[in-house]
């Protein structure tokens, strides 16, 4: 996840996925569970969903926020399809972009829709294009609002 980043991405920001955990859990019934990637020193919030998009059984959400306001929500399922949103300096795209299905590679990255940058407005945004995304059963959704929540 990590490996196209250029410049400083910044330590993670425990406060912020607190809140990115809080929200998902608010808003989202197929929460099946959250977790830290580590108790004691959490560089990751894990969100596992009981349904994915299209014939996925499951899938996960991995998220890393930072102190500088940095992030990545990368979603995968149980059909091994990726996609992530992101947020960091980089030599391929706008620092705010898109890696879309089914592989979120690092060379097809876009600009994103979403155009918010406080934790709380871009986990809605997040959530929103997932919902549309699963409730139409269309990934094309994912990256289509214009500036989502």
């Amino acid at each position: 996840m990590s490996d196209d980043r250029a410049g400083e991405f910044g330590s993670i920001y425990l406060p912020a996925l607190q809140r990115i955990r809080d929200l998902w859990l608010e808003l989202e019934l197929l929460v099946d569970a959250t977790a830290y990637d580590d108790v004691v020193a959490p560089t990751e919030l894990q969100i596992s969903l009981s349904d994915g998009l299209g014939d996925a059984e499951s899938a996960r959400l991995d998220i890393q926020w930072s102190e500088l306001g940095m992030y990545s929500f990368h979603y995968v399922d149980s059909d091994d399809v990726n996609w992530r949103f992101d947020r960091h300096p980089n030599t391929h795209s706008p620092e705010i972009h898109f890696h879309p299905p089914p592989e979120a590679a690092t060379t097809d990255a876009e600009p994103s829709c979403i155009d918010v940058t406080e934790v709380s407005l871009a986990t809605r945004a997040v959530h929103a294009m997932w919902r549309a995304a699963y409730e139409n059963d269309d990934v094309d959704q994912l990256n289509s609002a214009s500036n989502p929540p």
